[in-house]
């Protein structure tokens, strides 16, 4: 097995045949998510057809040739023999076909699907409902190698094939064949391309003819076939077997497509999320040895990707997640992240979180930090396995479930570097979204990062607006609620925000500028980092300073609000 360095960019499992004719290696490829495979992949048989030469009488015959490489110029032949054929014969021919995507020949996966030269996915995805084990077994490996190159996930989940391609997998799955770990990994290397997990989760077959069937109603339905796997499985399968191998590439599979909120409403009214939390609380291995891949990795993942949703949160409530994952917090690393935001998201108390909260505030704080920055963090994860809009949130439910504590709570997370960070997100998209303002961000949030960013302000305002001890009047502090408020306020007024978010910003923008009076150094500190940030990006720092002007008066007196009076003072106006 070659192995992926831990902590970098998400696992693609790619497959090559080893130098035994009768075992073939696993190949994990890298792709955006820390996560690397610590099991060793199962050796299928192969059968090579250059075995040793036979003996005549008086002397031995020549050894025959070895057989020629396949090439790209062979795949219409050994289509028609893969479709044609029967048994060995078409199982060889598979062979081939996975021969020329293989590790050492990864330069042909993407013509092999993306040139429109050929058909191979149709062949393929038929070989998977062979009763043959080699030929089956053969298109699974082609198909988890094709599946690697981002161009071909593309064609693979959303392409002609695609039906014959999602539907071929989930029959292995369902019937539980010895490749369903093959299939699960297939589909979750298709599921890296974000724009596909919705049409993959939706996949219900039924019979030529008939009318479709929603995929909760359908048992032979891909969320059907994957709930029945988690569910009858032993709850403490033996590591590395099959069953142990199936269910850890489907709760990888389920991590990726758990990530849109329309795939995590049908998630939750599932057993999935129950079998989840049962597998991280069934596990014997502490969470400092979890590795990247592992079952207890994808559990956790799919926990915190369901626990965002409102429309699937409930069913983690309802299994008890809270109370099985909050000891992970503690950890301090990826797991005690991943385990931080999730209890954010199932409105754990504020007393949960280890140390006032402080280690909370400062891991998702340098989570939102590294997003908007593009970068991740050595030897946690990598950038891109987080959206930006699930660090907002989480520190959004942070801040409120602190204020909902007492407001002294909030002072560990309203740090002027994360308020700082807030009034960023917010600004950006604001600069973003009005059409005559001028620079911008290399990190334009989406909208509802800016939302939960908005929420998080408001209920970090008892520790924002803290005023000096002794008071005093602070210049600065009024600027700086003028100029926070103004932002606010523009915010509100942009189209599309919601209802919430634009009640939540003018509530903020009026407590903020109320306070301008007196010294609040968490705001002027705030306020400071925020601009120096603008300055670098050479974005306008006039953009948020209120523009009212006063009526300017000459010689004819304070008439230019009526529109006949000129410059010089004329009027057509009659005054009666």
């Amino acid at each position: 097995v070659t192995i992926a360095k831990q902590f970098q960019n998400p696992t693609m499992v790619s497959f090559r045949k080893s130098k035994s004719k009768k075992k073939a290696a696993a190949e994990v490829a890298k792709e955006e998510a820390p996560e690397k495979s610590s099991a060793a992949e199962p050796k299928p048989e192969e059968k090579g057809d250059d075995g040793p030469a036979k003996e005549e009488k008086p002397k031995p015959a020549p050894a025959p040739a070895p057989s020629k490489p396949p090439t790209l110029d062979d795949i219409p032949d050994l289509l028609k023999t893969m479709t044609e054929e029967k048994g060995e014969k078409s199982a060889a021919a598979t062979k081939r076909i996975y021969e020329l995507c293989d590790v050492g020949h990864k330069q042909n996966r993407v013509p092999m699907v993306c040139s429109g030269k050929w058909d191979v996915l149709t062949p393929l995805a038929k070989c998977l409902t062979q009763e043959s084990g080699d030929g089956r077994h053969l298109a699974c490996l082609a198909l988890n190698n094709l599946s690697i190159p981002t161009e071909n996930k593309r064609v693979m989940a959303l392409g002609p094939a695609s039906k014959e391609v999602i539907g071929g997998l989930c029959k292995v799955i369902a019937e539980d064949k010895q490749e369903s770990y093959l299939c699960c990994i297939c589909l979750m290397n298709l599921s890296f391309l974000e724009a596909s997990i919705t049409t993959i989760l939706q996949h219900s077959p039924v019979d030529d003819g008939a009318s479709p069937v929603p995929p909760l109603d359908n048992p032979n339905s891909l969320i059907r076939v994957l709930e029945k796997l988690l569910t009858n499985s032993p709850s403490a399968p033996k590591s590395g077997s099959g069953k142990s191998e199936g269910v850890r590439w489907a709760c990888g599979l389920i991590k990726n497509l758990a990530k849109s909120e329309e795939n995590a409403a049908l998630f939750g009214k599932t057993e999935i999320p129950r079998c989840v939390v049962e597998n991280i609380r069934n596990t014997t291995a502490p969470p400092s040895r979890w590795t990247s891949n592992s079952l207890e990795d994808f559990s956790l993942f799919v926990i915190l990707n369901l626990a965002q949703w409102p429309v699937s949160k409930e069913a983690l409530i309802n299994a008890g997640a809270v109370d099985v994952i909050k000891p992970i917090m503690s950890e301090g690393d990826l797991q005690g992240l991943k385990a931080t935001m999730a209890c954010a998201f199932l409105d754990a108390k504020w007393a949960d979180f280890p140390e006032g909260g402080a280690p909370a505030s400062k891991s998702v704080s340098e989570l939102m930090t590294n997003i908007v920055e593009k970068k991740g963090k050595d030897g946690q994860y990598a950038y891109g396995v987080f959206k930006l809009y699930t660090a907002t949130k989480a520190y959004r439910d942070l801040a409120v479930s602190a204020m909902e504590s007492g407001s002294s709570s909030t002072k560990a997370l309203a740090t002027p570097s994360s308020v700082a960070l807030c009034l960023q997100v917010v600004s950006d998209l604001v600069l973003a979204a009005v059409d005559d303002a001028e620079g911008g961000s290399k990190y334009v949030p989406d909208a509802m990062s800016a939302e939960y960013a908005v929420g998080a302000i408001e209920a970090m305002l008892p520790a924002i607006l803290d005023e000096a001890d002794p008071p005093r009047v602070s210049v600065q502090s009024e600027k700086a609620a003028g100029e926070v408020a103004q932002m606010l306020l523009t915010y509100s007024d942009i189209a599309g925000t919601s209802a919430a978010a634009k009640a939540s910003a003018k509530k903020s923008a009026d407590e903020i500028k109320a306070a301008g009076g007196s010294a609040r150094p968490i705001l002027e500190i705030s306020h400071d980092l925020w601009t120096q940030y603008r300055k670098r990006e050479g974005q306008p720092l006039d953009q948020f300073i209120s523009q009212e002007k006063g009526i300017e008066v000459d010689e004819s007196g304070p008439l230019d609000f009526l529109p006949c009076v000129n410059s010089s003072g004329e009027t057509s106006c009659i005054i009666l």
